[in-house]
């Protein structure tokens, strides 16, 4: 069964584009099909999987407006996972939607027709991880409306739980209108520093109120995460012995283990 899991936060600079590239690289490692969709303008995710988002012809941007399909769009990323990239051009993928009838779903039926496709090929993914921008805008309402479930990365300081009770209405609202299948995968301890209290008052915190929804996998602060985007590779090519690989494949075991269990 595939599942697509939105990666998310209106935050930025909480581990969400680290979190995507990576836990695609783990999950491939864990040797699951794995697709990652970049929806996000900057192309972050498309850099740090190796692809140069100025030399790409297809992207995102045109399976959104209808140009081109998934699969004709997608590219080999290092670390063994299907890319769908991003760049630039996708900053003006909304203007152009705003005319579109139904554009909020527009990605959604994308992704629909990749499923489609999957299936007549013997399922070609396990799973489809889309890493959304780091705001709540028409191309994140794409990504939830495609999604089964949401991913929500986030540092544990205090800004950081004002702006989840944020995200949880919007999903609620999404839940409601949009989406009604849209779930919460789990809340992901991101750039964790166990030296600092309130790191340490945060993620109690997170652990009374949210229970079960939270992953067990807290991922640390570590100067190979930090390095590996320069070099165009995830984490695990780069140090798979080093506490952020380890971390993240431990994640991927626990998706898994979660999914397998279900």
């Amino acid at each position: 069964m595939i599942r697509t899991i939105a990666i998310a936060n209106q935050k930025g600079g909480v581990g969400k584009t680290t979190t995507a590239v990576n836990l695609a690289a783990s999950l491939a490692a864990q040797k699951r099909r794995v697709l990652l969709i970049d929806v996000d303008p900057q192309g972050n995710a498309t850099m740090g999987a190796g692809v140069n988002k100025n030399g790409i012809e297809q992207s995102v941007y045109t399976v959104l407006l209808g140009e081109t399909g998934l699969i004709e769009a997608r590219v080999r990323a290092q670390g063994d996972f299907d890319l769908i990239p991003a760049n630039r051009e996708l900053a003006g993928a909304e203007i152009e939607m705003v005319s579109m009838p139904d554009r909020e779903t527009k990605l959604k039926d994308a992704i629909h027709t990749l499923k489609a496709a999957i299936e007549a090929v013997a399922d070609q993914y396990d799973y489809i991880l889309i890493d959304c921008p780091p705001t709540l805008n028409l191309l994140t309402l794409n990504a939830l409306c495609a999604a089964d479930s949401v991913l929500i990365p986030m540092q544990c300081e205090y800004y950081a739980l004002e702006g989840l009770s944020d995200l949880v209405q919007t999903l609620r609202k999404l839940q409601q209108h949009l989406n009604p299948d849209l779930h919460i995968e789990g809340l992901l301890r991101t750039m964790y520093d166990n030296r600092m209290s309130l790191s340490q008052q945060v993620a109690a915190q997170l652990e009374q109120h949210f229970g079960d929804k939270l992953f067990k996998t807290i991922i640390p602060r570590n100067v190979r995460l930090a390095e590996a985007p320069s070099h165009g590779i995830p984490v695990l090519l780069l140090d798979k012995a080093s506490k952020g690989a380890q971390a993240y494949l431990q994640l991927a075991q626990e998706l898994i283990a979660k999914h397998e269990a279900t």
